[in-house]
């Protein structure tokens, strides 16, 4: 199974997500439509990702702008580059994976996945939101961000 994550860089929010047994551009296409309609609105924001083939496709480019969203990469090879999501999938790893290789089935993995995704945004506490849950710390603040250039 893959996961595509779309995570607000200042809330650390998991604002959209999608699960599916291929890594194709619809699966991460599908993950930042799931941000816009929590967020109803992406515009101006900055989507931060690898080289992987699935986000420089003209598919994904063009439903980025077409959301009036950014795309931003960091150097090839270089995972620091993008810490925030790594730390989330390493978390996700220890968290749900525990000691398991594989799930029993896909349905199984899914409902983890799933009930991990919910608990993170409103139990997980992180110390850059003052050991607030993601929903907490942004219902306590507001940023309003400039438009990106």
């Amino acid at each position: 199974m893959y996961l595509a994550t779309v995570i607000d860089t200042y809330s650390r929010k998991l604002a959209g997500y999608a699960l599916a047994d291929h890594m194709r551009v619809s699966l991460v296409v599908d993950a930042l439509a799931h941000a816009h309609g929590v967020r109803s609105s992406l515009d101006g924001a900055v989507f931060h990702s690898d080289h992987g083939s699935v986000y420089t496709s003209q598919a994904f480019r063009s439903y980025c702008s077409s959301l009036g969203v950014r795309q931003s990469m960091g150097a090839v090879g270089t995972s620091a580059d993008n810490a925030l999501a790594e730390s989330f999938n390493a978390t996700l790893k220890r968290e749900v994976l525990r000691d398991r290789k594989v799930f029993d089935n896909p349905i199984i993995c899914r409902q983890e996945v799933f009930r991990w995704c919910m608990r993170y945004n409103t139990r997980r506490r992180h110390s850059w939101c003052k050991l607030l849950a993601p929903d907490d710390f942004e219902a306590l603040t507001s940023a309003t961000l400039t438009k990106a250039a």
